[in-house]
């Protein structure tokens, strides 16, 4: 077949900070892409918001950028989001409230309380989200206890893909995969929780219709195709959460085989072949496809760590001086001499799922220098998830193999420090890292176009392997209890600050 009949799906990846489309054949080569920015605004301590406007405008210009520049017609679309969002809309589906995200924390208080209840675990492993303010769950309580006016009025609450596919093709829906991130679905009847809906005080009514992950819409509305320069009868599939999908990027798809990314945050999941969480709830269950279902944990922080400890410790070297840090970090032994930093700078999620923690430097003595703090708030993010692959196993899965992506993967010295961390070699695939490839193999899959997801085992292909240095990895290790137990330690610290910061502004 020649290339100009060679099927093309674009994968689209609705980012917390951009929202990237991609044009993908069948062999998983990238035929074009294009990415478009936003805010993310932050009204007031605790607040992580978005215009929905704003990501709908962006996810028009990426597609039509990316249609013009392809050479051939275009199969179908597919989308991939950030999860955790939500969104107030009335009858006719405008906006009454801001998109509110993953990183917003203003439901602390509802979450800590539902999580402390006699039924908070269960509802944990039920729905496979855990009890935290990122969860539509918790964020539903705060609008029904803080904003009862405006959440009489909402009509319908959904996450931003499910805005935006309402806007592109007029089809109320979100898949299995979202929604399995909302608190609000049981993972084993894949129907909304009646408890749930019940605690949140909403009737399924107002929510989407729950859809599997490869159902596909079968077109855009008039104005969304004259806006993309895309035929009316485009098909387009729901696609799945970012989270899952960025396994399917990295072509961690059978059991066993983990995927770690390590952006702004990070995260670190491995498929199952049925959804379940620990008896301690260290983990998410979050869905993929029928028979894959990823059981992992997300951090707050993870590159964000680096670009503070350049703002906080380094100024000196101005904006985009990640080499310098890097550089600076690796002046220091590993372990720091000593030196422990929890990274909770955003607070934190897995493996306690708290919004609590604050960061800390422990251990710190006159030897240390600035090349220690830096190389500490890496190593931090490491153990962090170091932590979360300890959860993961403890909850019964296999890990044999990990794969890595995202931006800290440039850098030789995050990649060797996360080997040596987690005590395992560590793969880093060429080429497709995240959610927006995985969106274009799951569309492929639905449209047909390839066997299964599968295929990205085969799609993928492995550029370089950490292996672990044995005395450093030793030297972490042994490290990695103290880091732990510190979290418990600094529980009751951690609530008289929270306590007393009404009053402490950094400002």
């Amino acid at each position: 077949m020649g290339d100009a009949f060679r099927p093309v799906v674009i994968g689209v990846d609705i980012g917390t900070t951009s929202t990237k489309a991609a044009g993908y054949d069948v062999d998983g080569g990238q035929l074009a892409h294009h990415s478009v920015g936003y805010p993310l605004d932050e009204p007031q301590p605790g607040y992580a918001e978005q215009d929905a406007r704003h990501i709908h405008a962006a996810v028009l210009e990426s597609l039509r950028t990316v249609v013009a520049e392809l050479d051939r017609p275009v199969a179908g679309l597919s989308f991939g989001t950030a999860m955790h969002s939500l969104i107030g809309l009335d009858r006719d589906g405008h906006p009454l409230t801001p998109s509110i995200t993953w990183a917003d924390s203003r439901a602390t208080r509802q979450a800590e309380r539902l999580r402390a209840a006699p039924s908070g675990l269960a509802l944990h492993r039920r729905t496979g989200t855990p009890v935290h303010p990122m969860a539509p769950l918790s964020k539903l309580l705060w609008f029904a206890e803080q904003e009862p006016v405006l959440f009489g009025q909402v009509a319908y609450w959904v996450g931003i893909k499910d805005w935006v596919l309402l806007r592109l093709c007029d089809a109320l829906v979100t898949d299995h995969s979202v929604a399995s991130a909302t608190g609000l679905m049981d993972l084993s009847r894949l129907s909304w929780d009646a408890e749930a809906l019940g605690i949140a005080g909403i009737t399924a009514e107002q929510l989407p219709e729950l859809v599997p992950t490869t159902t596909v819409l079968p077109g855009l509305t008039a104005e969304a195709a004259a806006a993309t320069g895309l035929p009316r009868d485009t098909r387009v599939v729901v696609g799945a959460g970012d989270g899952p999908l960025a396994n399917l990027g990295l072509g961690a798809v059978a059991p066993g085989v983990m995927a770690c990314s390590i952006g702004t945050s990070g995260a670190m999941r491995v498929m199952v072949e049925r959804p379940g969480v620990d008896p301690l709830g260290g983990v998410f269950c979050y869905a993929l496809t029928e028979h894959r279902w990823v059981v992992g944990g997300a951090i707050n922080n993870g590159g964000i760590v680096l670009e503070w400890a350049g703002d906080a410790l380094a100024p000196e070297l101005g904006e985009d001086a990640e080499e310098e840090l890097l550089a600076l970090a690796a002046l220091a032994p590993a372990g720091s001499g000593g030196l422990i930093m929890l990274p909770y700078l955003l607070s934190e999620r897995a493996p306690h799922w708290s919004a609590l923690p604050r960061g800390a430097y422990v251990g710190l003595t006159n030897g240390h220098r600035r090349a220690h703090l830096v190389r500490a708030a890496m190593e931090g993010v490491c153990q962090q998830l170091a932590l979360v692959l300890a959860s993961v196993r403890g909850a019964g899965n296999e890990v044999r193999e990990i794969r890595a992506g995202g931006g800290f993967s440039r850098s030789p010295l995050w990649r060797q420090m996360l080997a040596d961390v987690l005590g395992m070699p560590v793969r880093f695939p060429a080429g497709h890292e995240g959610s927006g490839f995985g969106a274009a193999l799951l569309g492929m899959q639905a449209l047909g176009l390839v066997p299964s997801v599968d295929v990205a085992a085969e799609l993928v292909h492995i550029e370089s392997t950490a292996y672990p240095d044995p005395a450093a990895a030793a030297t972490y290790a042994a490290l990695l209890p103290l880091f732990s137990e510190l979290y418990d330690a600094l529980v009751p610290t951690f609530t008289s600050l929270r306590r007393l910061a009404p009053g402490l502004s950094p400002e």
